[in-house]
């Protein structure tokens, strides 16, 4: 295919120079599917099977990337057994628990496949839906997004997730009703190109948006969870806010730090200029005292905020561009 000289350079020239011809992308591969985990040693059997069964089905040209992510249970002896029975298996193992998009950026940096799929390891992303998402991918998008339409979750899940849904489509400008749902397909250009910390697992087709890739999304079944219960609570929620602010930040006002602060600072000082100013002339006018009026100390305060405003925004302006320093994952080891 013409894409993959294209994608061959891509993933070179965002790894480290050491690596880039370690994890070159090979012509038996045509899926990978990236699986970030953490202690579901009950469900990964079942899931390798459902996986493999579909995947060999549509040729047999794939890889399983299992990325456990600190797991305390029995998860990784489990996944070596896997791996002992299927080669196609690669287990990443991690010292300590970094987090979902820790897990799914070291995936991503060892996926070789032509089209990349993530999905969780709970059981509740249906390998089944693989094929579709990839035909999808090949009708013309490089991003497609899952839509667990059919929720099998309680209420304190899905109503606070439709909420951040809304927000996120809103503010990203990413219309895709379900930014949360881990099953996801990626030409392997969008995965060499993305980088992913913190919270930002679920803002992926947003960065992928504003790279200039073309998001979509697909419906897909989502399964009740047949073991274990949810790592996840209430608080990623809030970090996920958080993390939506560094992403509005980082990819529309890195490059113009100014644009953002120096709007706000400039507004800032206006208003107290204007406050001030009104005070001032009527004390001129000998209308007024300026001993006793706290509004012309509100009208300082505000100018004072303006200029720091200004000046920070600035001071972006004056740091250098594009230095990135990546954020090195201790691996405790890795089955190929």
């Amino acid at each position: 295919m013409s894409e993959v000289p294209a994608a061959g350079s891509a993933q070179q020239d965002n790894r480290p120079p050491q690596q880039s011809n370690q994890h070159r992308p090979q012509s038996n591969v045509e899926v990978s599917v990236v699986i970030p985990l953490y202690n579901e040693e009950l469900s990964l059997k079942e899931l390798a099977d459902q996986l493999k069964n579909t995947l060999v089905r549509m040729g047999g040209r794939y890889e399983l990337i299992f990325v456990d992510d600190g797991s305390t249970d029995n998860s990784f002896r489990v996944l070596r057994d896997l791996h002992f029975r299927n080669n196609r298996i690669k287990v990443i193992r991690f010292r300590r628990n970094y987090g979902k998009s820790a897990a799914l950026m070291v995936g991503f940096q060892r996926a070789v496949g032509e089209f990349v799929i993530t999905m969780d390891a709970d059981l509740q992303d249906d390998p089944a839906e693989i094929p579709n998402l990839i035909r999808q991918i090949k009708s013309g998008y490089d991003v497609v997004s899952g839509w667990k339409k059919k929720r099998h979750d309680p209420i304190t899940k899905t109503i606070p997730s439709k909420f951040f849904n809304f927000v996120t489509s809103l503010m990203t400008g990413v219309k895709i009703h379900d930014s949360n749902c881990g099953l996801k397909a990626y030409r392997r250009d969008v995965v060499k190109s993305v980088n992913v910390y913190g919270e930002l697992h679920r803002y992926i087709p947003a960065l992928a948006h504003w790279q200039g890739f073309r998001v979509g999304e697909a419906v897909v079944q989502h399964r009740a969870r047949k073991y274990g219960k949810t790592k996840f609570g209430m608080g990623r929620f809030f970090r996920g806010f958080l993390d939506l602010l560094t992403v509005l930040f980082t990819t529309r006002y890195i490059s113009r730090p100014l644009h953002l602060f120096g709007v706000w600072g400039i507004v800032s000082a206006f208003v107290g200029l204007c406050v001030d100013g009104y005070l001032v002339a009527e004390w001129i006018a000998g209308r007024t005292s300026l001993s006793n009026r706290p509004l012309f100390l509100v009208g300082l305060i505000l100018v004072i905020v303006g200029i720091q405003f200004v000046s920070i925004g600035l001071l972006g302006e004056m740091i250098t561009k594009g230095q990135h320093v990546e954020k090195e994952y201790s691996i405790r080891e890795i089955i190929k």
